[in-house]
């Protein structure tokens, strides 16, 4: 008698229902981000005000230096301790993230971090290309190839809540997925090709001083006191190093447990990021925002925008690059590997979300930075061109995501008809 063939194998389905402390943990990154993206828009509106209305005193505080002058260099001024610094809180919050998404998130399975994963870089390398492309020519400056590669996730989210109520939660959390992994690409590439002048001595004792900092959060030994006075010593020689300070954020957060053990009802890693976190989507970004968005907008520069290889290469990355990357990467892992879209969703629903992940402002205006750091002129452009990409990306996204939001809501009245006009839905009624 013939062996019966053995069962097709289940596919995994991309984009389903989350388990409900993974909900529970996305509803609470979205409620907080979506308040940082709030202060973020405040903060670059302000700015933008700021240094066309008074740009004299916009320059004078940015570069005002504070900080002991030391054989660390700690005198910086307002707009580097906000790029270096400040930042460098973000950062943390975002290795902590990225580490729980390896060890209780979407990114613990191979075959569920896959999607994600893809489309991360698929969303980084393709605007690198457009960019590149565009810039090939005379008068290009492929040295900026990365500013178009970042998604800055608290604006991202911001617009999704605004307009997105009934979109499915599923599509918050492949965000917020693909974002995590975007911010461990965007930390790689400042840490490889924007440090310099390596000192391999202040190097390695900021990395013996992270070693010291796993020992002790291994060991169980608790107080701020402690770990804060270490973390910033670890900071300051990153940053002395040459290598991007925000790399010794990112380096602590991984370093975080971010699983439970014993009777634990919160890992380590969980509790610090919810105090952190705060700080970082409410303070930390915002005052970044502030010194970083401040450019000068004029005629000639929105002209400049679209005529100009730099910033026209980082527009199109932003709004080409990043959505024919992240959707393009995205529908090629589902078509070749086992896992399939949620039959409740529709492509649509990934290509709006694509577009949404083309505002870059905050990672994409600190790159523009580190690229042209020599160049004030070419710095400027790069960010003139960092609003204008982002805003279009928001726009065009909003209209995709409201036209989706309406789908789901007309889905929803269907489902919860209230024929008798009494306020209560029949589902309800029908079901005792």
């Amino acid at each position: 008698m013939a062996t019966p063939p053995p069962p097709p194998a289940k596919r995994r389905q991309f984009l389903g229902l989350l388990p409900l402390p993974e909900r529970r943990f996305i509803t609470d990154a979205l409620r907080t981000e979506t308040v940082g993206g709030i202060l973020l828009l405040i903060a670059a509106v302000v700015a933008l005000v700021w240094a066309n209305v008074w740009p004299h005193a916009y320059e004078t505080v940015s570069h005002y230096t504070i900080g002991p002058s030391s054989p660390l260099h700690l005198d910086l001024t307002l707009e580097a301790w906000a790029n270096d610094g400040l930042l460098t809180i973000f950062f943390f919050v975002a290795g902590i993230e990225l580490k729980r998404e390896f060890v209780a998130g979407e990114l613990r399975s191979p075959r569920a971090a896959m999607l994600p994963v893809v489309a991360a870089v698929a969303g980084v390398v393709l605007p690198a290309v457009v960019y590149t492309v565009v810039n090939s020519g005379s008068g290009g400056h492929t040295e900026g190839w990365a500013i178009p590669t970042a998604t800055d996730i608290a604006f991202a989210l911001g617009v999704l809540a605004v307009v997105g109520s009934h979109l499915p939660s599923a599509l918050r959390a492949f965000l917020l997925t693909l974002a995590v992994v975007d911010d461990l690409i965007a930390i790689l590439i400042i840490a490889v090709f924007y440090s310099s002048g390596i000192k391999f001595w202040a190097l390695g004792l900021s990395l013996a001083g992270l070693v010291l900092f796993w020992l002790l959060h291994r060991r169980g030994v608790h107080g701020w006191y402690l770990f804060v006075p270490l973390a910033l010593v670890i900071w300051a020689l990153m940053h002395e190093s040459g290598v991007h300070a925000t790399v010794a954020g990112v380096a602590m957060g991984l370093l975080l447990r971010c699983h439970t053990e014993g009777d634990e009802q919160h890992s380590p890693g969980e509790h610090i990021e919810h105090l952190v976190r705060p700080v970082s989507a409410g303070f930390a970004v915002p005052v970044f925002a502030l010194f970083a968005a401040g450019v000068v907008i004029s005629g000639h520069a929105l002209r400049e925008v679209f005529t100009q290889a730099l910033p026209l290469g980082i527009v199109l990355g932003l709004l080409l690059g990043k959505t024919v990357g992240i959707f393009g990467g995205t529908w090629l892992a589902a078509r070749f590997t086992r896992a399939e879209l949620n039959p409740q969703l529709k492509w649509a629903d990934l290509f709006a979300v694509a577009t949404l992940a083309g505002i870059g402002f905050t990672v994409s205006l600190l790159i523009s930075e580190l690229a042209f750091a020599d160049e004030p002129v070419l710095t400027d452009r790069a960010k003139s061109a960092v609003l204008v990409g982002s805003l279009l990306c928001a726009v065009v996204a909003t209209v995709l995501l409201k036209l989706r939001n309406r789908h789901y809501r007309q889905l929803w009245d269907e489902e919860n008809l209230d024929s008798d006009g009494d306020g209560i839905p029949d589902i309800y009624q029908q079901t005792g």
